[in-house]
C-alpha cells in the first residue's frame, strides 16, 4: 500500500455548515463520520479493513480564512474519488442535485482522459472541485 492516501484535510469556512453536504457525498461513498471536535470534523471509510483513507474538514484560519477558493492558484486543484460503475456516478449526481448542490458538470464521457472515463464534477459549499469517476479497469 506503500503511496496509497492515509488521509486528506481539507480547510473551510464553517466545517458545521458544510458538514451536511460532506455527509451527504460522503456517506455516499461509503464513508461515515467518526470524528467532531471543535476544530473540525473527520469521516473514516465505513468498508475499508483499516477505514482509510480518513476525508476531514476543519475552519479555515489566518489572514487568507475568508478568500474564495481559487483552484487555479498554487494549492489543490481537486479531488477525485473511484466510482464502481457509470451508474455509481449517475446516482451521486441524482443526490447532488436533489441536495441542490453545485454541479459544475453533469455526468460525462471524457475521452481525452481514457478509454472509458466517465466522470461528474461538483463543489462543496466553499468551491472546492470535487469528482466522482468511473474508469473501466
Amino acid at each position: 500500500m506503500r503511496g496509497f492516501a492515509h488521509h486528506i484535510d481539507l480547510t473551510v469556512t464553517d466545517p458545521w455548515a458544510s458538514a451536511p453536504f460532506y455527509d451527504t457525498v460522503l456517506g455516499y461513498m461509503g464513508y461515515r463520520r467518526w470524528s467532531e471536535d471543535e476544530h473540525g470534523i473527520d469521516w473514516e471509510h465505513a468498508t475499508s479493513p483499516d477505514r482509510l483513507p480518513t476525508i476531514g474538514i476543519f475552519k479555515a484560519k489566518g489572514p487568507n480564512a475568508a478568500r474564495q477558493h481559487d483552484r487555479y492558484s498554487p494549492g489543490l486543484h481537486h479531488i477525485a474519488w473511484i466510482a464502481e460503475s457509470r451508474e455509481d456516478v449517475d446516482g451521486l449526481y441524482r443526490l447532488l442535485v436533489e441536495n441542490e448542490a453545485l454541479v459544475l458538470d453533469p455526468p460525462t464521457d471524457y475521452p481525452e482522459y481514457g478509454d472509458g472515463y466517465y466522470a461528474l464534477m461538483f463543489a462543496d459549499p466553499d468551491g472546492l472541485k470535487l469528482e466522482f469517476v468511473y474508469e473501466p479497469r
